[in-house]
């Protein structure tokens, strides 16, 4: 079956199911362009196909995706023709597998971050194994929790979501689980089996009681408690006074802080006051919103200059411009948020 997408991405049929399969493992299948058309193109086909009743997506070799397709993004960028128009398929990519008619299953086996979580994280059953880790990583690259962060992270109960943005912190399958990110948690070792009964059935859900295997919440409880303390006040400052206060006598206070610190300033400030707004969002509504931050990003430096100390000059520190918390007013962050006018994003 060809949507298109070259050797980036595959799909087939196997019995009931329609199945993609992210086909570029040197690149720990970094979303593309190209994947994000086919992809597209092959849902429109399968919503209307009355012989496919599930989709499946899984990937091949040890990530799940490991982002965007970040380094083209970089080169564009500098070139002066940020790639505005692979966001904005990609963002329509992620509100239609939100409101896909079908059940959408998938199949993560490897780590998931930002393009990744934005193909896989919007449907309706996420089946995760014990090689699967999970993070919004964009605040350490000057970016920003996109593809539907907004939507995901807010509706985690105990200020969880606002921790994974604000740290870019990974976390493992059991607390995937228990926070509500992920539906299901199978071995990795049946995910053949697994495969091959829904394509006989086609109901993931039946299929998927046969499989699952409950996965243990790896963060404890006085952690958790500490991180609903902290991360549910009612400002980006206050969280940092929070941590503040505690790092003094409390270890995971002083780390998480310390963390926050190496992140950039803008994408704090941008994070906090998205994943705050998006409680209260439809999925459209936050993907228009992810879109007019978006545009305002590649026309900043910090995201350039993060993908630079990351990618270029690996592992050097970058110099986030402002470089401090409180260098940044209410109004710089509300241009972020500013509507696009003609250049809104349409869905």
């Amino acid at each position: 079956m060809d949507f298109g997408g070259g050797d980036e991405i595959r799909f087939e049929r196997l019995g009931k199911a329609g199945v993609v399969t992210l086909t570029r493992p040197q690149a720990l299948n970094a979303v593309t362009h190209r994947m994000v058309k086919a992809l597209d193109k092959a849902l429109r086909a399968w919503e209307r196909d009355h012989e496919i009743d599930v989709v499946v997506v899984k990937a091949e070799g040890r990530a799940f995706s490991a982002g965007g397709d970040i380094l083209h993004v970089y080169e564009a960028g500098r070139a002066g023709k940020p790639p505005v128009d692979f966001f904005a398929d990609e963002y329509r990519l992620n509100a239609r597998i939100a409101r896909f008619k079908k059940p959408y299953v998938a199949l993560i086996d490897g780590i998931v971050m930002g393009g990744g979580v934005g193909i896989s994280f919007h449907g309706s059953q996420r089946v995760m194994t014990e090689n699967a880790q999970f993070a919004m990583p964009e605040v350490g690259i000057g970016f920003f929790p996109d593809v539907g962060a907004s939507h995901l992270l807010p509706d985690l109960g105990g200020s969880f979501g606002m921790y994974l943005a604000l740290t870019g912190n990974r976390i493992r399958y059991g607390d995937a689980l228990w926070s509500g990110l992920a539906t299901h948690t199978i071995k990795a070792e049946d995910q053949a089996g697994f495969l091959d009964r829904l394509a006989a059935s086609g109901d993931p859900e039946s299929v998927l009681r046969g499989f699952f295997i409950p996965a243990r919440r790896e963060t404890d409880g006085p952690t958790l408690e500490a991180i609903a303390r902290h991360f549910a006040q009612p400002s980006l400052c206050d969280v940092i006074g929070s941590l503040e206060r505690a790092a003094l006598t409390d270890a995971f206070a002083a780390k998480t802080l310390a963390t926050i610190r190496t992140r950039s300033p803008t994408s704090l400030h941008v994070a906090w006051r998205e994943i705050s707004a998006g409680l209260t969002l439809s999925m459209d509504e936050c993907m228009r919103m992810e879109f007019r931050i978006l545009n305002r990003m590649l026309a900043g430096h910090d995201f350039y200059e993060g993908i630079r100390a990351a990618i270029i000059d690996k592992g050097s520190t970058p110099l986030w411009r402002p470089a401090g918390i409180d260098k940044i007013s209410a109004a710089d962050v509300d241009a972020y948020f500013a509507p696009l006018g003609e250049r809104e994003l349409e869905l």
